[in-house]
């Protein structure tokens, strides 16, 4: 489960429902930094098990970049409505035309990033359709089917969600966690109940359709090399749920600008904030370039 350093938005930033043609999401919406010339919009895509939030350590840098950037809880993450057990609603396509109509909403061409499931999401609404993105971002997102060892991972959340509560669940992966990664929980309690809070709002239906939705993708990067749009692979130094290696493929066949953050795993994100973020702006300033 990524784990955002703080629940609470940024200074500048602003959370509220975003009113689309598919519904309303949450977002934490931060605006280019004051006296900053804007230099674009961008639209962040969270992970399996993630939120918005997970983004709150980059909107400073970015901002003072010059970027203003929307994080969203998509369709039954968080604070974003959803249906408790129709897993239909969580297919692929219906997540990528809500993130088509999530740009509709803001009015601009976005810079479009996501995270893990969350880059998935994003391949697949640009490959729908590419025109309303200035460049794609796949952060710690590979080209296809997750890791045996994280496949397995989600087995047994789906197993669990069979015949256990949220709450029963939570209780049981918090017990399963070694002590070193509960020491890492900086914010301690208040954090802790974050994070619970968290799992509790997010629709079960959601974690069992994205789930399988990670264990059985489809590579697609041949058609996605095929757009006219700058991408950029990034990642930290480790990752366990696509192998470093197999990103570094990724990146050549897509023709992508790559990044490695050192000192970071699979949420480079959270782990790594500033230089992660210095790398983005950097990539879309390049891509903004004619």
């Amino acid at each position: 489960m990524s784990r955002p350093s703080t629940f609470v938005p940024p200074p500048g930033a602003r959370a509220y429902s975003l009113r689309t043609a598919r519904g309303e999401f949450a977002v934490v919406d931060a605006p280019a930094a004051p006296g900053v010339e804007p230099r674009g919009v961008a639209l962040l895509l969270p992970g399996f098990t993630g939120s918005k939030e997970d983004f709150n350590p980059l909107h400073g840098t970015l901002a003072e970049r010059g970027y203003r950037t929307v994080a969203v809880d998509g369709r039954g993450q968080y604070e974003s409505a959803g249906p408790d057990l129709d897993e239909a609603a969580y297919a692929q396509g219906e997540l990528a035309r809500d993130v088509l109509a999530q740009v509709e909403a803001l009015g601009t061409p976005v810079h479009l990033l996501g995270h893990s499931l969350g880059g998935q999401i994003a391949r697949a609404a640009v490959l729908l359709d590419h025109a309303p993105f200035r460049s794609l971002t796949l952060m710690s997102s590979g080209p296809a089917q997750i890791s045996p060892s994280q496949r397995e991972r989600v087995k047994l959340l789906r197993d669990a969600l069979a015949v256990m509560s949220m709450a029963e669940v939570w209780v049981a992966m918090r017990a399963m966690e070694a002590p070193e990664e509960l020491e890492e929980l900086d914010g301690g309690l208040d954090e802790r109940e974050d994070l619970r809070q968290r799992w509790l709002a997010t629709k079960p239906a959601q974690l069992l359709a994205t789930g399988a939705q990670l264990c059985v993708e489809p590579d697609r990067v041949a058609e996605l090399a095929a757009l006219p749009l700058p991408f950029h692979v990034l990642s930290g130094a480790h990752d366990d749920t696509w192998p470093v290696a197999l990103l570094d493929e990724m990146a050549v066949r897509l023709g992508a600008h790559r990044t490695v953050i050192e000192g970071a795993e699979h949420s480079p994100n959270t782990d790594q904030p500033l230089p992660t973020a210095r790398a983005i702006a950097g990539f879309w300033d390049r891509a903004a370039r004619p």
